[in-house]
């Protein structure tokens, strides 16, 4: 009952990433580095601590007395992690939700599964229990788990596909009429890198394990126990989206944007501010579909890319960005996501097993 749980918990998180671009939608006559930058505060800087206080009492002291190298590389994957999260926002521009969301997850999915068990076979001790590569070779469970993570970069090569379909049979005025900045080469590009780079915040919650087992010994509800390790993952996503954003600002000269009044202010910061706090509702609830997950948590990263890229397709196909094209690219896109959709499933059968064993 409590997998069960943590793939619903995944699906809600799965359905705020995949979702919260679209108010982005509605700042008007704003660059593109100031409604980010604006949105990343709520997601990194404001939301995050009110979550920690509400659900982990007394998180300060926790994090204070927390080992300084769980600490350390928590925020250092952030860092890392938040060079991802900004071509991931490059990577929307270009290629719009469908496509972007589907090229970069995949990619994050494949990495952020796999990099934790590999970090157990190179640099663990062999005494935290935690799943290793060697081990997932060897079981049952395992190779069905890494079946469904082959099966999901095949899926993604599949919406890939689906996107050079679209890219070929529609002029650039069809393709801007829905993204306004489609470009399939630089997307492509982009999308990749920050595919890549944003699978490092799974490594970073293997990384602050020690901070949310300090968190669980002091009382807190194992449900909410990673909310504290993401205050410190996304401290380190702030400083890097801050540093390139502010550098926008600069050189594109758009530091005006923030006092504009011949912009809609109010909405600008509302629609910004909701989605920044609907990105970070992602991984509320992935933390806590994590903490129900078993032994096998590592395989929460896969449900979680999968449902991003389901609900972000939906959206895509609301918002038009297939209009136009072929019945054959529009199935092939279908033909990608239910590929995805099948991965969970066999993810989730690895899952299963492990829990058996």
């Amino acid at each position: 009952m409590s997998v069960l749980l943590g793939v619903f918990l995944h699906f809600v998180g799965g359905f705020a990433s995949g979702s919260f671009y679209i108010p982005f939608k509605e700042v008007k006559r704003w660059s593109w580095e100031s409604y980010w930058i604006v949105g990343g505060l709520f997601s990194w800087l404001i939301v995050p601590p009110l979550a920690a206080w509400l659900t982990v009492p007394d998180f300060v002291s926790i994090l204070r007395e927390s080992p300084a190298s769980a600490l350390g590389w928590s925020y250092f994957m952030g860092l890392l992690w938040g060079i991802g999260g900004l071509t991931f926002g490059l990577s929307m521009r270009y290629l719009g939700l469908s496509l972007g969301m589907a090229v970069v997850l995949g990619f994050c999915s494949a990495f952020g599964t796999l990099i934790p068990p590999i970090y157990e076979d190179l640099f663990g001790t062999g005494t935290s229990g935690n799943v290793t590569f060697t081990s997932l070779l060897a079981t049952t469970s395992g190779l069905w788990t890494l079946a469904g993570v082959a099966v999901c970069l095949g899926g993604i090569a599949i919406c890939g596909r689906a996107g050079i379909y679209k890219d070929r049979e529609l002029t650039k005025e069809q393709q801007q009429a829905s993204i306004s900045e489609f470009n399939l080469p630089r997307g492509l590009l982009v999308a990749t890198f920050s595919g890549v780079m944003s699978a490092c915040m799974s490594f970073g919650y293997v990384a602050g394990k020690p901070i949310a087992r300090l968190a669980v010994e002091r009382g807190v509800n194992p449900l909410w126990q990673n909310n504290i390790v993401l205050v410190v993952i996304l401290l380190g996503g702030l400083t890097t989206n801050l540093i390139w954003c502010l550098y926008l600002n600069a050189r594109n000269r758009s530091f005006g944007d923030y006092t504009d009044t011949s912009t809609p202010l109010r909405r600008n910061y509302l629609f910004a501010a909701l989605a920044g706090t609907t990105w970070y509702l992602q991984f509320f609830f992935y933390g806590m579909g994590s903490s129900q997950m078993g032994r096998y948590d590592f395989t929460s990263w896969t449900f979680h890319m999968a449902f991003i890229i389901i609900v972000s397709n939906v959206w895509g196909i609301y918002f038009g960005e297939w209009q136009g094209v072929s019945k054959r690219t529009f199935r092939v896109m279908l033909l990608g996501v239910g590929t995805v959709i099948v991965s969970t499933m066999i993810v989730g059968y690895g899952n299963y097993l492990a829990s058996r064993g």
